[in-house]
């Protein structure tokens, strides 16, 4: 079995090889470990220090076009190199390497498809109390909308066996993390949650701007990966949102007729009206957004066939 270790890269020329030197040698299951390098259009000289540590597999990016790509990217040359465990770490050493294996095991074992490393997020000394409440805040409406029991949804130290490998599709330009986890429970791929330990700060998160920023991008993600794969659910609630207050505008009326003799309150009944009319055409979106979202299922059930036969080649 083969596990290829992929390590996004922006300006990491100071980081890397304490992260590459820390990445384990040898583990039990794995009869061969390789070290991916995603070079994202770095300025300084990333990609000489990796030659310089052995570093073989190195995919140049045409410009800094953000880690979310940067992951995809690794994700589809890990699997051509014949990868069958893809693990994704960060080049900066924030994850312990030595918590790899814990990764690896329910993969393994078959007894998941992805595996997320859960960090000790109230041990974390340079997460200020701000950050760690929404990063506690995010992953629980995360395991809420995905249906999961991940602990840690921004954390990128994730194992991804081949089949999830040669499903996921990203379509963020900012991140992976939490689409992944969303696009997984749709498509029937098990996630997992295991602890792991984090080690010293080396350097401030360039993903990061501030915390409003964070927050204004993750829910952009949310409801655009509702869009993409729940989009019945995703308008059927708003579309009885409506409904439901267009009936109880319309039952306002409708008291009012009976025990006024009918007098005044006609505005209650157009806006009632338009409430309805507009949960109504809100629903017939949900049910063509549905036959589109079956439609996009069956040409990723394509696209994974395409890929399996181009790996064969």
């Amino acid at each position: 079995m083969k596990l290829v270790i992929q390590i996004p890269c922006y300006n990491e020329e100071e980081t890397l090889p304490v992260t590459i030197n820390a990445l384990p040698k040898h583990i039990d299951g794995i009869d061969e470990i390789e070290i991916l390098i995603i070079n994202d259009g770095s300025t300084d000289n990333t990609v000489e220090v990796a030659k310089n540590l052995g570093i073989k597999n190195i995919i140049e990016m045409p410009h800094n076009c953000g880690l979310a790509k940067a992951f995809s990217a690794g994700l589809q040359e890990s699997l051509n190199i014949g990868a069958d465990i893809i693990v994704n770490t960060d080049a900066d050493n924030q994850y312990n390497s030595n918590d790899i294996e814990k990764l690896l095991k329910p993969i393994i074992s078959k007894e998941a498809d992805i595996v997320i490393g859960a960090r000790p997020v109230e041990k974390i000394k340079h997460f200020s109390t701000t950050k760690k409440i929404l990063q506690k805040l995010g992953s629980k409406v995360m395991r809420i909308i995905s249906s999961t029991n991940v602990k840690d949804a921004p954390s990128g130290f994730r194992a991804f066996s081949r089949n999830a490998a040669l499903q996921i599709n990203i379509f963020d330009n900012y991140t992976y993390t939490l689409e992944t986890i969303i696009q997984a429970r749709a498509k029937g791929l098990t996630v997992q949650s295991v602890p792991i330990e984090v080690n010293e700060d080396l350097r401030k998160s360039r993903l990061v701007k501030n915390n409003f920023d964070y927050i204004k991008r993750s829910i952009f993600t949310i409801i655009r990966m509702f869009l993409i794969y729940r989009p019945f659910r995703f308008f059927s609630i708003i579309a009885c949102a409506f409904i439901i207050f267009g009936i109880l505008i319309g039952s306002r009326f409708l008291y009012y007729y009976m025990t006024s003799g009918g007098n005044g309150h006609v505005q209650s009944l157009i806006l009632s009206a338009i409430l309805m009319i507009t949960g109504v055409q809100i629903m017939v979106i949900a049910i063509v957004s549905e036959l589109f979202s079956i439609n996009r299922k069956l040409l990723e059930d394509i696209q994974k066939r395409l890929k399996l036969q181009e790996l064969k080649k």
